[in-house]
């Protein structure tokens, strides 16, 4: 009996605000030390109330537009109760018949033709607290950082119109694209600002009738996505043919198929030269390397055919010794990806090698504490956060070839002067 493949799939976005959902803690958690971004309202005190955030629900009626969607006349924010940790009130303040946009569609192309999927709705939650689970032969434990707790987060349900894992790899890869033009999110899907599960399930053909939906969570990237749904789309119908009674059940995603290639990688360089901390070449791994995999729909075996361990420790070298700039470095690992040229060879014949003359970051400087008097007077006036802006001007300016330690050190002289 041949079957198809019903596929739908639910894309949790975090909004890009500077503040949380339904209070005024900053919603920059990613690098931030655990359980400082928090208050009583994300904190889930007794007595507090929130306020809505104007920015996320704007954000969520662009992506709506942007999605062909009916904007709702009305609308209102429900409870979603379940009993779990990272839930910091018992409940998940979202939206469940009343979303803000509903019934749209989306055009994606697939097998050389365009189809039209549907989008169910797009509705405005919060996102909830993240569990840092530790484990070793002493003891085990959980705990739990809540500077995630109340970041703005919307959903896009699409309708199971989509039949193949390709169609749903388009499908998604479409909408992140959406997302990044439309400047609602980072859409940074290994730092979870981009998430998706997937329901998917199967019929025998020509019937309307489906066989219990699986749902897979814990993707991660597009090549996860389609991954696991081609897994399932094999397994199945493999199980019906059997007799198994399949049933309606949640499964996980884990992406081990390369895992020891990684390893191995991981041990290369780290023999070529041992006296690069382990730390510095983990961030790698699990930033930029990354990156390219799931840009390239790879496995750790073809990145390594194409980036020798030996040209990954010249890099990682050139970096430390200040040769260039972290944002530069992440540059050139794309081009050796794409060249398999000598990163120093790169960086001389693009002309990136990191600027340390004093003089020519004062002249930058100058230039960009002259054409920002708004930032300029709101650091003198006590906003940290305005210096940050001033810094990442002048790495535009020179374009992120200024040493950033430098750039600090002498943005603060000449803000103190004038």
């Amino acid at each position: 009996m041949n079957y198809e493949v019903i596929i739908g799939l639910e894309v949790h976005v975090q909004l890009h605000t500077k503040s949380k959902m339904f209070c005024r803690c900053s919603a920059d958690y990613a690098n931030a030390v655990a359980n400082t971004h928090v208050c009583p309202v994300c904190l889930g005190m007794p007595g507090v109330l929130p306020t809505i955030n104007q920015q996320a629900v704007e954000y969520t009626i662009m992506t709506a537009l942007a999605l062909n969607c009916t904007i709702a006349e009305y609308t209102k924010f429900d409870r979603k109760n379940y009993p779990y940790p990272d839930l910091m009130k018992g409940y998940q303040i979202s939206q469940y018949d009343a979303p803000i946009g509903y019934q749209g569609w989306l055009n994606i192309e697939a097998d050389g033709r365009e189809k039209r999927v549907g989008i169910t709705r797009v509705h405005l939650e919060e996102d909830v607290a993240k569990l840092i689970h530790h484990n070793s032969d002493r003891e085990a434990y959980s705990l739990v950082d809540v500077n995630r707790s109340g970041v703005p987060l919307m959903e896009v349900v699409g309708e199971p119109d989509l039949r193949s894992p390709e169609e749903a790899r388009q499908y998604l890869m479409k909408l992140h694209g959406i997302m990044q033009y439309l400047g609602v999110s980072t859409a940074n899907m290994e730092e979870g600002s981009f998430r998706c599960d997937a329901n998917i399930s199967i019929r025998p053909e020509g019937s309307p009738q489906s066989l219990a939906k699986v749902e897979v969570k814990n993707m991660n990237s597009f090549r996860a996505v389609y991954r696991a749904l081609e897994y399932e789309a094999k397994r199945q119908p493999k199980a019906a043919e059997a007799g198994e009674r399949l049933i309606q059940e949640t499964r996980g995603w884990v992406e081990d198929k390369g895992v020891k290639g990684m390893a191995d990688y991981f041990e290369e360089i780290c023999q070529v030269n041992k006296e690069i901390p382990a730390k510095i070449i983990s961030s790698w791994f699990g930033g930029p390397v990354s990156r390219i995999l799931n840009a390239n729909n790879i496995y750790i075996s073809e990145f390594r055919k194409r980036v020798s361990p030996e040209q990954f420790v010249k890099l990682l070298v050139l970096e430390t010794q200040a040769s260039t700039t972290l944002t530069t470095a992440k540059y050139v690992l794309e081009q050796v990806f794409n060249t398999g040229k000598d990163p120093a060879d790169i960086i001389d014949e693009q002309g990136l090698t990191q600027i340390n003359d004093t003089g020519q970051i004062e002249e930058a400087v100058s230039q960009v504490i002259a054409a920002n008097a708004q930032a300029v007077a709101d650091f003198r006036s006590g906003k940290e956060t305005a210096l940050k802006f001033l810094v990442g001007q002048v790495m535009r300016l020179t374009g992120g070839r200024a040493n950033p330690q430098m750039v600090n050190e002498l943005l603060k002289k000449k803000l103190g002067e004038e």
